[in-house]
């Protein structure tokens, strides 16, 4: 017969598991009602960027399309500093109960390479949602630089190792590492300019201060059309829609791709009903043809993938400038 201790050891047992199931049942209930009524106040999309450039586009279309399909109520705050970290880490410590979101740009995986402090773990401390946009860039040249193809301009910065030089929008951009890849690959050597903006060194380009650069398609589009730049190459693995008659770099250098990209992200934790909830609604917007045409008026590719699709991504373009990473030299912050 069993003993009056271990009766109550049995009995008492028996209700710390009842009430942790209660306490679980009621934590997943509780939850579950959250979610169901997201969201029931504004949602803040952090951009890392100022206004008017394609990330802010981005979310600012987010922004309007669920205020008009969804009736969310979304403010889209531009948080500018310490190179991108201030956003990133301002939604990385943020309570992940989806109403605090990243527009996140290619910085999260290039930030390692720049600083030697990091706020966050890009890989570890957000939750991706979905890709949004990827834009590639453009090589332009100065037109009196005698090369009117890579493999021209390849042939010309062997023959004058080392005193062609290029302009960035600062170390450890994504300008200035496709430069870092395009000579890595092609095995020459070129000289880094760095700008504080990238601005700056389109107009040196244009005017023939600075023989080339890496920029954006919004931003020398057209001034190619123009005459006052000669692309030689897009960065995309095809050729991109707006200027179809650009070769690839990759025509010339097989793989070679660097894309800017942005994308929505949240907070580590972020429950996955709430991920998968944003990444619909994300999606949506960038299957209407109008959105597609505000997002890539000059270039790019609207995306709208899975979360998953969107983390291997990241983990890829991370690992790829790791591994450039160890072959140049960067000063870091």
């Amino acid at each position: 017969m069993p003993s009056h201790h271990s009766l109550l050891f049995r009995s008492t047992a028996r209700i710390v598991a009842c009430t942790a199931t209660f306490v679980l049942t009621a934590a997943f209930a509780t939850q579950a009602c959250a979610q169901d009524g997201f969201p029931n106040r504004p949602l803040q999309i952090i951009v890392p960027t100022g206004p008017g450039g394609g990330t802010d586009t981005a979310a600012r279309l987010l922004a309007r399309v669920f205020n008009e399909r969804l009736k969310w109520q979304v403010v889209v705050v531009n948080r500018l500093g310490a190179g991108t970290r201030l956003a990133g880490e301002s939604v990385a410590k943020a309570a992940p109960d989806g109403y605090t979101l990243l527009m996140g740009i290619n910085a999260l995986a290039t930030g390692p390479l720049v600083y030697n402090s990091m706020p966050y773990d890009a890989l570890r401390d957000f939750a991706p949602v979905s890709l949004v946009l990827v834009v590639p860039y453009l090589l332009v040249v100065h037109p009196s630089l005698p090369a009117k193809t890579p493999r021209e301009l390849i042939a010309l910065a062997r023959a004058r190792a080392g005193e062609l030089s290029y302009a960035s929008a600062g170390t450890g951009a994504s300008n200035h590492l496709s430069m870092e890849l395009l000579a890595s690959l092609s095995n020459v050597k070129l000289n880094h300019v760095p700008y504080k903006f990238g601005i700056q060194g389109v107009v040196d380009t244009m005017a023939g201060h600075i023989p080339m650069m890496m920029t954006t398609m919004a931003s020398t589009l057209p001034q190619v059309r123009g005459g006052k730049l000669r692309a030689l190459a897009v960065t995309s693995l095809q050729r991109d829609a707006a200027a179809p008659e650009i070769p690839t770099l990759a025509e010339t250098l097989p793989g070679y791709e660097v894309l800017f990209w942005t994308g929505l992200l949240g907070p580590a934790a972020l429950p996955r009903e709430l991920i998968l909830r944003l990444q619909r609604e994300t999606a949506a917007v960038l299957r209407e043809p109008s959105n597609v045409r505000t997002l890539v008026a000059d270039g790019g590719r609207a995306v709208g993938s899975t979360p998953e699709e969107f983390a291997a991504f990241m983990k890829a373009d991370t690992d790829k400038w790791t591994r450039l990473a160890k072959t140049i030299s960067i000063t870091k912050e």
